[in-house]
């Protein structure tokens, strides 16, 4: 299976998440991104993965937490392949961050 694709949103939440993370530990970064590239495996074999949360978008749109780290990511199950929207810092202001969630 394919794994899931990272919309140009995604491309420059990681961007920015390894380039801060980077600063003070750039073996942690490399990790960060290396738990995207499995977190992308794991939801194109596994579409449905992760958790709905209605309040936040709609029933397609699933949030899985990166392990080990603390962000979120955000993917359209219902794309082939799957599609990742977002990859989110838990602390973020999520409602207002995926007001426009254009998937």
């Amino acid at each position: 299976m394919k794994p899931a694709v990272l919309a140009s949103a995604a491309r420059r939440d990681l961007a920015d998440a390894i380039r801060w993370v980077a600063m003070d530990n750039p073996a942690a970064a490399r990790a960060l991104r290396d738990a995207v590239a499995v977190a992308a495996s794991r939801i194109g074999e596994h579409p449905g993965i992760g958790t709905v949360r209605l309040h936040l978008a709609r029933d397609r749109i699933r949030f899985l937490v990166l392990r080990g780290f603390p962000y979120i990511v955000v993917h359209a199950a219902d794309k082939v392949p799957p599609r990742i929207l977002r990859i989110l810092h838990g602390a973020r202001d999520l409602p207002d961050v995926l007001r426009d969630l254009d998937a």
